[in-house]
């Protein structure tokens, strides 16, 4: 089994910057890619980001592109999102998700673990 706690979301005035983080207990990321997604109300849930198992392979929406970076640190078996230029329109809740699979592509399959969610408010 594999479960995923996200952390490190919070309220930020606009233009400021959070980290999230993404740890995962008892397998190892070694094997699995991580996705990044967030859901605001009245609108689709949104696949932000992912970094496969290795970490050489990191995708962006454009929605967030420039101003997000995904990283993964294998010792301490966690994936980061470092957010910076926040924009209200970047509230949500954020997920993180877990496939075998990989990162082929945003959207590209169904990611079968899901974390319980962190909130993230950008507000002056």
């Amino acid at each position: 089994q594999l479960q995923l706690v996200e952390s490190g979301g919070g309220l930020v005035q606009p233009g400021g910057s959070l980290r999230l983080s993404c740890a995962a207990s008892p397998s190892s990321l070694d094997y699995y890619g991580i996705g990044w997604f967030r859901q605001a109300p009245g609108k689709e849930r949104e696949n932000v980001s992912c970094i496969n198992s290795r970490g050489t392979t990191k995708k962006y929406a454009d929605s967030v592109k420039g101003r997000v970076t995904i990283s993964k640190d294998n010792a301490k078996n966690t994936v980061y999102l470092q957010m910076n230029s926040l924009k209200p329109e970047d509230t949500a809740v954020y997920y993180c998700a877990a496939d075998p699979v990989g990162c082929p592509s945003l959207g590209s399959h169904d990611y079968p673990y899901w974390g319980q969610g962190t909130q993230v408010t950008v507000s002056s």
